[in-house]
């Protein structure tokens, strides 16, 4: 029988069709019957038309179905793709600009900080929702496989009360890599290294040239000779000079990981750099992600007029996913980089959280190699985080307000920023403005929103942000679009869908 893939979230238009483009490019899944599930039925009948068009266009027997109920569509699959993002832009709008108007500055506010605890509070009860679905429609044994962020926190809330077996997917080790490659001089094949540690606070502990260690110097070197990552890159650099170990994520990411960056508004444009986005702009991925809505409102017409990308092995991307899948259905072996539980993975984290680390996929099942100890620093930067995401799950899973607080009492960034009185209030005033995406809250809501009649000062300065840039037209992003384009390996976060596909 063909092979059956659920999405959950497909109305993401770029990232849906590149996981199912990248799997249609191996021979064997030709035939592949990719079940496609949204609430935005129109988000999801523009990516249905679209792969219908290039699988056709592509002479190839894989069938697309698109279900507005979840459960037909995951029913009988043998792998489940998990891309939602829980209230859409609206809700993100309001993990960054609360945040914001406390003094939290924040770039993308998805994995950790103010806005990516919240962003787990809303996913959490959908991702064990989810989990429901497969345990009782899909096929026993079925691999749920999740790219939403906090993955971290998705991944562990589905390991640890969905039931289901997850793997939590990441491309950040991939992009590190090349951006390492390119700064040292050598091809990307000839570069081997390990990463471990935690989603988007990964370390390359070993790197190696043809056998060769690439020491902490020759890389720091290497990155401030650099004409661009020397500009781009100053929070990793810094952190590479005082760790001596270099981190997968992007300048932006790990700035709001921890305290020492973003705390005071006057010096955070000492440590970015406005090219991108991705290097610190203050809520740089809600403006990229609401361009791209409304980049697609206007231009999909145009997507329909163009000639079918071509797919196959030369077009694969490097997204882990479907060389999972081809490792497990086919036997050829895979090493990639997954979040998994830690059970003696890695010795100095805590048994139980979900960590990212190396992992071989074949016909026998997903292989984790022990790690050990990950450098010091290194994981006590991650042992905080670590921290942070186990209340923050249970907190979720539980409803309880007060283990929430103490989540975002603890996150770096938001301590490093605000008194205890202020996180409280903060919390209360997102619990009360996302209530509507938060029914384990019901009982907190109402107490929320009592002390908010009551609210202290904020102290904060109202800058609208240290390094904000506004929203563009679709005029200003039309003319400006290729430099808009981002490389998916250099952007640490899903594929541009504005890229050619």
């Amino acid at each position: 029988m063909a092979l059956k893939i659920a999405f959950i979230g497909a109305g993401s238009l770029g990232f849906t069709r590149r996981l199912v483009y990248d799997v249609l490019a191996v021979p064997e899944f030709g035939d592949a019957h990719f079940a496609l599930h949204d609430i935005n039925e129109h988000n999801l009948e523009m990516v249905s038309r679209l792969l219908r068009r290039d699988i056709e266009g592509n002479e190839l027997p894989a069938r697309v179905t698109t279900h507005l109920e979840r459960r037909a569509a995951v029913a009988d699959a043998d792998y489940v793709v998990c891309c939602v993002r829980v209230g859409g832009l609206e809700a993100f709008k309001l993990d960054i600009e609360i945040p914001l108007r406390y003094g939290v500055d924040q770039c993308v506010g998805d994995t950790l900080c103010a806005g990516g605890i919240m962003y787990g509070q809303r996913t959490i009860p959908c991702i064990l929702d989810f989990c429901r679905d497969i345990r009782e429609a899909a096929k026993p044994g079925a691999l749920f496989l999740n790219y939403s962020n906090p993955n971290a926190m998705n991944t562990w809330a589905a390991n640890k009360y969905g039931g289901v077996p997850t793997i939590g997917l990441c491309h950040g080790v991939q992009g590190g890599h090349v951006l390492l490659a390119d700064a040292l001089g050598i091809p990307r094949d000839e570069l081997d290294y390990i990463c471990a540690g935690i989603n988007h606070q990964t370390w390359y502990i070993s790197l190696k040239h043809k056998g060769r260690d690439i020491t902490a110097d020759e890389l720091t070197s290497a990155l401030e000779r650099h004409p661009t990552y020397s500009r781009t890159e100053k929070v990793r650099i810094d952190m590479l000079k005082r760790f001596g170990y270099f981190t997968t994520e992007s300048n932006g990411h790990v700035s709001e990981y921890v305290p020492w960056y973003r705390k005071r508004p006057d010096e955070i444009r000492d440590w970015i750099d406005l090219a991108q986005w991705i290097h610190g702009e203050t809520g740089g991925y809600l403006r990229v992600c609401t361009e791209n809505r409304n980049w697609f409102d206007t231009e999909y017409p145009n997507l329909l007029k163009k000639d079918p990308p071509r797919i196959g092995p030369d077009n694969r991307s490097h997204e882990h996913g479907s060389f999972i899948v081809e490792g497990l259905e086919t036997g050829r072996t895979y090493r990639g980089h997954f979040n998994v539980v830690n059970r003696g993975i890695i010795t100095n984290l805590p048994d139980g959280c979900i960590v990212e680390v190396p992992g071989y996929v074949d016909a026998t099942g997903v292989h984790i190699p022990v790690i050990g100890d990950l450098p010091l620093a290194c994981a006590a930067t991650c042992a905080a985080s670590v921290r942070v995401q186990e209340m923050a799950v249970e907190a979720a899973v539980r409803g309880d307000v007060a283990l929430l607080k103490q989540a975002m009492l603890h996150d770096p960034l938001t301590a490093a920023v605000l008194n205890p009185p202020e996180i409280w209030q903060l919390t209360d005033e997102m619990l009360a403005a996302q209530a509507r995406w938060l029914p384990q809250y019901q009982a907190g809501v109402e107490q929320a929103r009592s002390a908010l009649e009551h609210p202290i000062p904020i102290r904060a300065p109202v800058t609208g942000g240290a390094a904000r840039k506004k929203v563009r037209t679709i005029e200003e992003i039309r003319a400006g679009k290729k430099a808009a384009i981002i490389p998916a390996e250099k952007n640490g976060k899903a594929y541009d869908p504005n890229a050619e596909l």
